[in-house]
């Protein structure tokens, strides 16, 4: 079937005009001196996206003349050429021209109606690309044509009146979207000012209880009043549930107005995905569903940027060339599919290619290449941290620079977008031979979220519900001490421990309410992708949908705050940016691991794999054995744990036994059949603490079998000790 493109002009317009704008923006800080390195990546970005959605709509004059600016800017960003006045009217001069072309296309809203790019303009950029500055030559302003006069309006036709035609209502009426993003943002002042009525109730509450306890015991008269406020108290706790049920149907209408379906970026799609294919030699087909599936206009506008990097890298670094394919027992065709599914309140985006997979080594190598780890840092990553490596700037594992990809644009603006921009989350999953999928979870709005508001150390903060896993309570003797950090054990899996406070350098105040012994430990447990976190707080305070205002322009470079709700007391809460908390507990456990003695690290070099589905648990078993000098290998679940097990030689095996695709019984069992491995330690350490459990792990050949809950790593340690003599 085919596409027409045209319906995409209009939209195509608003975003180039947006990127126009940063561009000379950008290119106004460098004439002041003011830009920085991120001044020119975000230049750089606006002109490769500019470049990238051009093409996709065969808008061809736009697409060079982008590109040769991208070329020019891209040498700045590698620090090949320095600013120049010169250079700047140079470039000044390339977004003019975009911009003109721009116009033309949104006057004709016909890409076949573009002019042809400026010939001398391009080859003054490509020659400044390469070093050798020139400025294209200028023409003389044609002549404007005389304006024809405009002919005597027809006379009226004389004869019989006319019959009068019937007048024909429309289904539809077209509204400026400005309008409707006020409509919006005004619903959601509606939405915040209603929780000050909400707290109203409660005041209201609090005072008819108060009036309750104090009639009990004076009289007649007081305990009337004390009746009739109770009264009062119930008829407007329902006018304010009314109220709310009528508001949240008119906030839920008034966003279904700015709803768009998916189809707007993915059906452009299977011609970008052909026409990319083509240009490296390959040969890709696209399947594509849920296309009706809604997201918020915002949203939409958004997602284009990560889509489009997404694909690219698919079939540039994830497909094979057809002669591979066919080498390695695949069809010559690759495949890629965008997809789309609803999951509650969120819209779940998967982006899979039948590629080659992610070459987890090559990222390693080139991470020391470029100095972003040295050799010892890069061996020890697992494969899912060396598989985040492709989210820094400028990260790329392409052998060669084409305008594809190369340039090291692209994985960055993805993380930046969904985390950032869309409050999303970014999944990777690969397979060595089989493809890659990425994975854009979104709330299907940013005009409203779900929030957990709690308290910590008497301040209020809050976070937006696609991080948070669970809440949950535990006793304070839960709590252990593994690696140089606070512990506990949710599900068969170790989880640090972090009070708030801490992580946010707040000094200690003296908890509210019962005393802390009483109420345990308070936490909020986050997820970030593999990593999980448990973030102890005294309180929790609320949690409903509420109105995520952003940050003032000053305070938008904050890592750890996404954005701000308002309370029913009119109290300003800072949102908690879920990432960056994860970020700044890794720096802290740095900061932790780097205090222990020489002393307690030792000598042994036994090399020991460590077998678990949990990132955190591999992690902590991991800290607590190369503390004490041992090489650690780490397996992401019983098959890796299998394969690493055949591929290397290791000392002795810890292993989990809740896995999937292997559990620890069975690998137990089958490393017991290896000659290699029949008299190697193995030790099995668990949450499974029943006797019969405990047997099977003999029965199938464990040399040990350690209760998560009763882990000590001392207990851990001296058992490898004893194992390995």
């Amino acid at each position: 079937m085919a596409i027409d493109l045209t319906k995409f002009v209009v939209r195509f317009v608003e975003e180039a005009r947006d990127h126009l704008n940063r561009i000379n923006d950008g290119l106004a800080a460098l004439d002041t001196g003011s830009a920085d390195g991120e001044s020119i990546n975000s230049i750089f970005r606006s002109a490769h996206t500019i470049k990238g959605s051009s093409r996709m709509l065969k808008l061809l004059s736009i697409t060079e003349t982008a590109h040769k600016l991208e070329d020019v800017l891209g040498a700045m960003r590698e620090g090949k050429l320095p600013y120049s006045p010169a250079l700047g009217q140079l470039l000044y001069q390339a977004g003019d021209a975009i911009s003109a072309l721009v116009d033309a296309l949104a006057e004709a809203n016909d890409p076949a109606a573009l002019p042809p790019p400026d010939a001398a303009l391009c080859a003054a950029l490509a020659q400044a690309a390469a070093g050798e500055a020139a400025a294209p030559e200028s023409k003389p302003e044609p002549e404007p044509a005389p304006t024809p006069a405009e002919p005597p309006p027809p006379a009226p036709p004389a004869g019989p009146a006319t019959v009068e035609p019937k007048l024909k209502t429309a289904e539809t009426v077209r509204v400026k979207l400005a309008k409707l993003d006020e409509l919006i943002k005004l619903m959601g002042e509606v939405v915040s000012s209603h929780a000050r009525m909400r707290q109203r109730l409660q005041d209201i509450h609090a005072i008819d209880r108060h009036l309750g306890e104090q009639a009990g015991g004076d009289g007649d008269g007081l305990a009337a009043i004390a009746s009739r406020f109770h009264g009062f108290a119930q008829v407007f706790k329902d006018d304010v549930q009314a109220q709310e049920s009528l508001m949240a149907e008119l906030h839920d209408k008034t966003l279904l107005m700015r709803m768009l379906p998916l189809a707007i970026v993915f059906e452009p799609a299977a011609r970008l995905v052909r026409e990319l294919g083509r240009s490296v030699g390959k040969q890709v087909d696209c399947v594509v569903s849920g296309t009706d599936i809604e997201l918020d206009r915002q949203m939409i506008d958004k997602l284009s940027d990560p889509i489009i990097h997404l694909i690219r890298n698919g079939i540039d670094h994830g497909i094979e060339a057809p002669e591979t394919r066919i080498a390695a027992g695949k069809p010559p065709k690759g495949r890629l599919a965008l997809s789309a599914r609803q999951d509650g309140g969120w819209v779940v985006i998967d982006i899979a290619d039948d590629g080659a997979g992610i070459p987890v080594a090559a990222i390693r190598d080139k991470a020391v290449k470029k100095g972003f780890l040295s050799p010892e840092k890069a061996a020890a990553l697992t494969d899912p941290e060396a598989i985040d490596l492709i989210f820094l700037p400028g990260f790329s594992t392409s052998s060669i620079i084409t305008d594809l990809s190369g340039r090291g644009v692209g994985m960055d603006v993805v993380k930046q977008c969904v985390l950032d921009d869309l409050q999303g989350v970014v999944n990777v999953e690969t397979r060595p031979g089989a493809g890659t999928t990425f994975s854009l979870r979104l709330p299907l709005s940013l005009a409203v979220m779900r929030v957990l508001l709690v308290e910590a150390a008497g301040l209020p903060f809050g976070f937006t519900s696609q991080h948070v896993s669970e809440l949950l309570r535990l006793p304070r003797d839960s709590l252990m001490r593994v690696a140089e950090r606070d512990a506990v054990i949710i599900r068969n899996e170790f989880v640090p421990v972090v009070p708030l406070a801490e992580l946010l350098d707040i000094p200690p105040v003296q908890s509210r309410g019962r005393p802390a012994s009483q109420l345990g430990m308070l936490l909020v447990v986050l997820r970030v992708r593999h990593q999980k976190i448990a973030v102890q707080v005294d309180e929790l305070l609320d949690e409903r949908d509420m109105v995520i205002k952003p940050l003032p322009e000053h305070l938008r470079k904050l890592p750890l705050v996404s954005g701000m709700v308002t309370t029913g007391r009119n109290e300003l809460v800072s949102v908690l940016h879920a990432p960056a908390l994860l970020d700044a507990a890794q720096r802290l456990r740095g900061q932790a691991g780097g205090s222990r003695s020489e002393g307690e690290a030792g000598v042994s070099r036994f090399k020991v794999l460590v077998v678990d589905d949990s990132l955190n648990t591999r992690e902590i078993e991991k800290d607590v054995l190369e503390a004490y000098g041992y090489q650690v290998t780490l397996a992401e679940d019983g098959l890796d744990g299998y394969r690493k097990a055949m591929d290397g030689d290791f000392d002795a095996v810890l292993t989990d036994v809740e896995m999937p695709n292997l559990d620890g019984f069975s690998l137990t069992a089958r490393l017991r059949q290896e000659e290699r491995y029949k008299d190697r330690p193995i030790v099995i350490i668990t949450s499974r603490e029943k006797e019969e459990d405990k047997r099977r792990g003999v029965q199938v050949g464990a040399d040990a079998y350690i209760v998560k809950g009763d882990f000590d790593q001392n207990n851990l340690v001296d058992t490898l000790r004893a194992l390995l003599g």
